[in-house]
């Protein structure tokens, strides 16, 4: 059955990014709408989007099934495992169990434990609601990567200088590139995690994603 894939997205948001290289992995069409996460105090907060997603978060994944009713999905690693059961082919994940777990093990420290401490609506409260200066709000970013990047870069010893899939990208990339990205945007120091860098730049030279990159999304600004 041919599925109608709606997200709704943020071109700057590392959650959305994730879902946009999991769907180009898997070769699979969508539509984006935008939902500007700044604009307007939030567009994520109006009531119009919040009927969709009452989380009031990005993304949101909507499927169009054909006969029957749309699915609605939100948080992105929730999204991504349900385009891994829906559309199979190809993987994102290993076939091995216990490869399978290393990698759900490394996508959520990078999804839970990492980005969350560092994203807008946390750094956006530590400057309005605890005014806390622009110097120490990036010294507390950079404090929360590097710490979880130390633990990703120690992680990825388990693929022997190889992808998740060997050759291939999948589930584990999808999460990764997002957080270098967002990294190097706050001028972290890179240098002390080799391995993060090399699967970084072999997923940077391929297409799917080459075009799931914040500056080439429709609504960047």
């Amino acid at each position: 059955m041919m599925a109608e894939l709606t997200l709704y997205s943020y071109w700057r948001s590392s959650a959305a990014y994730r879902v946009r290289i999991a769907l180009n992995l898997k070769g699979l069409a969508y539509q984006q709408v935008a939902v500007h996460l700044v604009k307007d105090g939030g567009e994520q907060l109006a009531p119009a989007y919040q009927q969709l997603n009452p989380q009031g978060l990005l993304p949101l994944l909507v499927d169009h099934v054909s006969g029957a009713d749309e699915i609605k999905i939100a948080q992105s690693l929730a999204i991504i495992e349900y385009l891994e059961e829906a559309f199979p082919v190809p993987a994102l994940l290993p076939v091995e169990p216990a490869l399978r777990a290393q990698v759900r093990a490394l996508a959520l420290h990078i999804a839970c434990d990492v980005h969350p401490l560092n994203n807008l609506r946390v750094l956006k409260y530590l400057s309005t609601e605890l005014g806390v200066a622009d110097d120490a709000k990036t010294q507390w970013y950079q404090h929360w990567v590097h710490s979880g990047l130390k633990a990703v870069e120690q992680g990825l010893a388990v693929f022997a200088d190889n992808l998740s899939l060997g050759q291939r990208p999948g589930y584990l990339e999808a999460c990764l590139i997002p957080q270098v990205y967002n990294a190097r945007r706050f001028n972290c120091d890179l240098n002390a995690y080799p391995r993060i860098l090399a699967m970084t730049a072999r997923c940077e030279a391929l297409e799917a994603f080459q075009k799931a990159a914040p500056e080439v999304q429709p609504d960047a600004t």
